[in-house]
């Protein structure tokens, strides 16, 4: 499966004639197209910002719960997170909310050999530590990241069980596995939703230099975002953030075992809807290889 198609062609044109109606000192700064992910368009604007814009009309959604959220849930976790500093409106035949976000430098975890990735260990596991507190009842609702995983059982099935992939069986055999482990019981936490290393960017040392897309924000059971435990480490430094979350948070065997079983569930999404993006497919088979690892 490929990245869906847009349903709006989001251009630079496009964007400065949006500027332009409602941003106006910002309109003249030079735009350039930077990535088109399955439901955002970006693109760089000046040196120091970036005008994000939904491509698909399930995104518009996302888009506005950035703009509501994101500003506290920033002055708590500690680390940079793409807060919008100006709010975009419909307009131009645009039919959707879009935001300009910081520009941060610095080059995505998924572009380091996660065996140099172990200086994130101890920021992301403070990251997620602060993270993770209670929501509020009208918090973003995301019908497949934080629910319990036997609402995501069918799908992986369907899933792994149509793939090609050469280790698509063995998956399967570990999903039925996890799937049985006990729910989170506890109150719903906030949650990023979706945390795979490409959506984390690091600095030239490899320390996290921001926590990117929070367009599955949500609320519900921490292990959502603790599989990427599996999807950005290897063998030890995932021992080493399993110890630092458990100092910080507390954490338990069974949302350990949960967080596999989402690593499951994002590996099954990353090795068969990934075919023109190389770089999340090569995070989808660093996910199967860690999580059939056993540790």
């Amino acid at each position: 499966m490929r990245t869906p198609e847009a349903e709006v062609d989001v251009s630079p044109s496009l964007a400065r004639r949006l500027l332009r109606e409602q941003h106006p000192d910002l309109a003249e700064l030079p735009i350039e197209p930077v990535a088109n992910g399955w439901d955002n368009t970006l693109l760089r604007l000046g040196e120091d910002l970036c005008v994000r814009m939904p491509r698909r009309e399930v995104a518009a959604r996302s888009v506005l719960n950035e703009q509501r959220w994101l500003p506290e849930i920033a002055e708590r976790v500690g680390a940079p997170i793409s807060v919008p500093v100006r709010v975009g409106r419909p307009g131009q035949g645009y039919p959707w909310g879009w935001s300009v976000n910081p520009w941060f430098r610095g080059r995505v975890a998924a572009e380091v050999s996660p065996g140099e990735r172990g200086p994130l260990v101890e920021p992301l596991a403070l990251f997620l530590s602060r993270l993770h507190v209670p929501a509020p009842a009208e918090a973003p609702a995301n019908p497949v990241r934080g629910v319990p995983l036997r609402e995501r059982h069918e799908r992986v099935v369907e899933r792994l069980g149509g793939s090609d992939h050469p280790r698509a069986a063995e998956l399967l055999d570990l999903w039925r596995e996890l799937v049985k482990t006990p729910a989170w019981e506890g109150p719903a936490l906030w949650l990023h939703g979706d945390p795979h290393p490409a959506n984390i960017l690091v600095d030239a040392s490899c320390g996290l230099a921001a926590v990117l897309d929070f367009g599955d924000l949500t609320s519900g059971d921490p292990a959502t975002d603790l599989g990427t435990a599996w999807m950005t480490f290897g063998v030890a430094d995932r021992a080493r953030l399993r110890e630092r979350l458990a100092a910080l948070t507390g954490l338990d065997e069974h949302t350990w075992v949960r967080a596999r079983a989402w690593a499951v569930i994002y590996a099954s999404v990353l090795i068969s809807q990934t075919a023109d993006a190389p770089l999340l497919a090569a995070i989808g088979e660093h996910t199967a290889d860690q999580v059939l690892l056993g540790v």
